[in-house]
Order: C-alpha cells, then sequence, then structure tokens
C-alpha cells in the first residue's frame, strides 16, 4: 500500500518535473501546476517517507531526485544583476497593480499618494476605475496617461510623470497599451502586460497573448524597455522565461531578491500562492528594490519597484 502510493505520487511529480525539464508548459492541468512548482516538495517527502515504509529502495533514490530537481528548478531564474552601467540619468519608481475589475480603484490610488510613483501600470481597470482615477489623481501630478475604457477586466490606464507617445499595443483580449516616455531625453518603450489566464480550456489562449507578449519583447530588443503587469505567468512557466530571453529583459523582482514573493492570490489564506505580477526591465536599468503591496479588494498585490536609468 505504502509502496503503491508513493509510486503515484512520484509519477505525478515526474511528469510535471519532466515538462519543466523540456522548457514546455504543456496541458492542462500542467500549467496550473507549474505556477505552484516549489511545493513538489511535499508529494517528493511524502513519497520518499512511504518507500522507506515500504522498503523500496528504487522509490527512495527516485524520490530523492525529485526533490533535488525541485530544489534546482525552485531557485531564481536568470541573472542576479542586469549588468547596467554608465551615468545614471535618472531615478524611477515603478508601480503596477492589478485591481480586480476595478474593485481596489480605492486602494490603489491611495498606493500612488502614499508612494508616489513615476510610472503607473494598471489592469482592470474598468470605466469606474477610470473616472476615479481621473478625477482623484492630480493631472497636474501624472499629466500624461494613456487609459483604455473598457468594461471589466479588459479595461487597462498608463499614468506617468513623463511626457508619454502612444505607441502600437500588444492585440489581446484585455487591454495591453503600450507607450514610448521621453526621460532625461531617453525615449522609454513603455507595454503593459495582461494576458489571459490559464485556465482550463484557456491555455491556448494564454500561449498565444504571451506569445506576442514575447514578439514584442524581441521587436523591442536593444532599447530602453519597461514591460509591467500582470502576466498570469511565474518563472515556472516556459512562455513566461521566454519573454525574457526574447527581450534579454530582467525580472525586477528576482534581481531584488524577491523572486519568490508572492502576488497571487492575495484575497484569502492558503498556502498555494505565485508570483505572476512583474516589472521586467531591459539592461538600461539597474534594480534598487522590490516591494510588494496589500491593496483590499484585489486578489492581487501590487509591485512597487525603484529603478536607476542609465546612459549606456
Amino acid at each position: 500500500m505504502a509502496g503503491g502510493c508513493a509510486a503515484l505520487a512520484l509519477c505525478c511529480t515526474t511528469v510535471v518535473l519532466g515538462f519543466r525539464a523540456a522548457d514546455a508548459d504543456g496541458p492542462t492541468p500542467l500549467p496550473q501546476t507549474l505556477a505552484f512548482l516549489p511545493w513538489l516538495l511535499v508529494p517528493g517527502a511524502v513519497a520518499l517517507a512511504l518507500a522507506g515504509a515500504a522498503r523500496w529502495r528504487t522509490g527512495m533514490v527516485w524520490a530523492a531526485v525529485i526533490l533535488a530537481a525541485t530544489c534546482w528548478y525552485a531557485r531564481p531564474y536568470g541573472p542576479g544583476d542586469t549588468g547596467a552601467h554608465g551615468p545614471v540619468l535618472a531615478e524611477l519608481r515603478v508601480l503596477t497593480a492589478n485591481v480586480e475589475f476595478g474593485g481596489a480603484t480605492d486602494a490603489l490610488i491611495g498606493a500612488v499618494r502614499r508612494e508616489s510613483p513615476d510610472l503607473v501600470f494598471v489592469q482592470e481597470c474598468d470605466p469606474r476605475c477610470a473616472d476615479a482615477v481621473a478625477a482623484r489623481i492630480p493631472e497636474a501630478a501624472y499629466p500624461h496617461r494613456n487609459v483604455v475604457r473598457l468594461e471589466g477586466s479588459r479595461g487597462s490606464a498608463l499614468l506617468s510623470r513623463y511626457p508619454l507617445r502612444t505607441a502600437e499595443p500588444v492585440d489581446a483580449t484585455m487591454a495591453m497599451p503600450g507607450s514610448v516616455a521621453s526621460v532625461a531625453g531617453k525615449d522609454i518603450r513603455l507595454q503593459l502586460a495582461h494576458p489571459l489566464p490559464p485556465v482550463p480550456g484557456g491555455v491556448g489562449g494564454w500561449r498565444d497573448e504571451l506569445g506576442r507578449i514575447r514578439d514584442f519583447a524581441a521587436g523591442a530588443k536593444g532599447g530602453p524597455v519597461l514591460l509591467a503587469g500582470d502576466f498570469n505567468a511565474s518563472q515556472d512557466h516556459a512562455a513566461f522565461r521566454a519573454v525574457l530571453e526574447a527581450g534579454a529583459l530582467h525580472d525586477s523582482s528576482r534581481v531584488a531578491g524577491k523572486s519568490r514573493t508572492y502576488s497571487w492570490p492575495a484575497d484569502r489564506p492558503t498556502p498555494l500562492r505565485t508570483q505572476i505580477d512583474h516589472v521586467l526591465v531591459s539592461d538600461d536599468f539597474s534594480v534598487r528594490s522590490a516591494r510588494f503591496l496589500d491593496l483590499s479588494g484585489t486578489d492581487h498585490r501590487a509591485l512597487l519597484v525603484e529603478l536607476s536609468l542609465h546612459d549606456r
């Protein structure tokens, strides 16, 4: 009995780790499981104990390999430094927040007033959210805005202290607007990210929209880029890692030592949490800090990062 239970647990975890090793996300339920990859340590440890109880040596070795592989893939992904160098042209504070159908609009406005970010990326900003932001965040503080007024989760907004030019958006179900910000004589390409989530039956759409974000990143490679938002993907998803690789981008949270700090879900007590909200930067930026903020009314935590823009 113990040996059979251990074998079942080991087979399941081996499949998930096999897709991770193959740099693929696979079909449902693999993308959903990969979001919580470090938790594979639990069935791995249980399987080790059961195999030991059954005196199944092969199972014990198998479980040890599973535990080692999980620890290996749970490490922070990517370099711990952006490699930015040269004189600092500007210091930037960037905030990204998913306000969940506008429900966290009041908390967002409070965070903007309290933290004074220079650039704000807002996802799921419905018309009521857009109206509140327009009325309660002074235009004098954020004179430059790119707001897409759509119902439900489809609306988005970009707020900036710096002059903005509208850029080509990424085509998606939920609005992903783009802009170019002029900062200290440099043009910085800003892109909001909000692909579909990988729900059962919707993995194809999730993969397609992350693919479009990857194509954007590849096309913008070589210049200053800030790509921020709710990616509905973590470092354990191949589709997210492809975005990083295509654009030679760095995850600010990883550089700041926060690669496993959760951002979702934030509205309920559960041990199963993951980081799907990111600020990705080109190597024109160094990362000074990253901090996750609790906002009432949403299932996401906001992310505030402090960056330095360098003259390469």
